[in-house]
Parts: C-alpha cells; sequence; structure tokens
C-alpha cells in the first residue's frame, strides 16, 4: 500500500500530475492543505475527475466527506488527541459508511496503546525526511505489532525493502515525489520497487511457513 500526501502549497500543474499518478495505480491520496479553506477544498477536489474522488483521504474539513464521495478520513495527531476520546459525538454528523479512518503518530508506544481501531497508521520518521529539514529519521522497528503501520519519512526506491523489513506494512510518501523533478516517473520507479520488494518478503514469509512445517 502506497500512501502519497499533497504537497502543503500547490505546485505548477498540480492538478494534471495528480490525474496522471491516478492513471498510474495510485489508491490513496491524502490531502493535506493546511493554507486551504474548506472553499477552496472545494475548489481543489472539483478540480479532480470525479471517478478519482473515491481515492482521496481528507486531512482537514472533515465534513467534506459528507458532499464528495471520498475514500476516507484522516486524523492528524493533534486533531486525535482532541476528537478521538468522543469518537460517537465527532462521527456523529459525519457519514462514515464504508469510509477509511486513519491518523499520524510520531511514537510507536502511543500507537500501540491507542485504542481506536483506525484502519492503518501512519509512523513518522522512519527515515530522515525529504520534505522536511531537520526531520531525522528514527529507524523505527515494529515487527511486534499487529495493527497496519505505514512507514513515512525519508522513503525511496533504495530504502522501501529496508522499510518494510521494519514491520511497515506499506509506504508513504511527499517528498519523494512532489520534490523530484519527474513526479510521475519518480512515483512509477516507486511503486515499482515497493511491488518487488513486497513480492519478495511475501515469497520469505511463504519459505519460512513451510520450513515450520
Amino acid at each position: 500500500m502506497i500512501v502519497l500526501i499533497a504537497p502543503e502549497k500547490d505546485i505548477p500543474n498540480e492538478i494534471e500530475l495528480l490525474h496522471q499518478l491516478f492513471q498510474e495505480g495510485l489508491e490513496y491520496y491524502h490531502l493535506r492543505k493546511p493554507f486551504k479553506d474548506y472553499q477552496e477544498h472545494c475548489d481543489y477536489l472539483n478540480s479532480i475527475d470525479s471517478k478519482y474522488h473515491n481515492r482521496i483521504v481528507v486531512h482537514l474539513h472533515h465534513e467534506l466527506i459528507n458532499d464528495y464521495p471520498l475514500k476516507g478520513l484522516h486524523f492528524q495527531e493533534q486533531m486525535r488527541i482532541d476528537h478521538i476520546d468522543n469518537p460517537g459525538q465527532y462521527f456523529k454528523k459525519l457519514n462514515m459508511y464504508g469510509k477509511t479512518i486513519s491518523s499520524s503518530f510520531h511514537d510507536p508506544q502511543v500507537l500501540e496503546a491507542c485504542e481506536f481501531e483506525f484502519d492503518y497508521h501512519l509512523l513518522s520518521p522512519v527515515f530522515t525526511s525529504i520534505s522536511k529539514k531537520g526531520y531525522e529519521g528514527k529507524g523505527f522497528n515494529v515487527n511486534h505489532s499487529t495493527k497496519l503501520i505505514i512507514g513515512m519519512g525519508g522513503i525511496t526506491n533504495t530504502n522501501i525493502a529496508e522499510t518494510l523489513s521494519l514491520g511497515f506494512g506499506g509506504i508513504g510518501v511527499l517528498g519523494g515525489v512532489w520534490n523530484m523533478d519527474n513526479p510521475i516517473q519518480s512515483f512509477i520507479n516507486l511503486k515499482t520497487a515497493y511491488e518487488q520488494a513486497w513480492m519478495k518478503k511475501r515469497k520469505a514469509q511463504i519459505k519460512n511457513n513451510t520450513k515450520g512445517n
């Protein structure tokens, strides 16, 4: 599973590039635009072909899920702290049928202790971030966890296999696509490297299980 986070500030030809990314197989696009208000989020979504709306997860303005057939909602760390203790009340006015719910974490112990059953969790920084200066990687190992955890921070096609070996069930990227000279080719390279690393890991698991029997 590959999660692509939106660039905070719009970049030239962003919507055109995003359409190409969807065509290349992007399934999880996390829309995080902290400088946009509700109407600007609507304008952004309206500029995207509606057939791709079900691949978009919103970080802000969760009520958008009532107006668009989105994939799901994401809770950034502070939003989770503020609201998830009373989820019934929070979700009361949101149409959540069939939607995903995810959240960001920066501490694996906090992630494990969280009692809310998110569909998946973004944990960062695994490696030193490409897009955030001074955001040093922690090399988290989550092999002990039964939760679906997506590794973020400094992910490139050269460390995807290592990310999976650390127990992550997928990768999250931002700078590894948007900061590259050719975002589309960068995504294709990441996707290819991820699929190869995933298949290699699965074969190793099957081989080990066979030995165990």
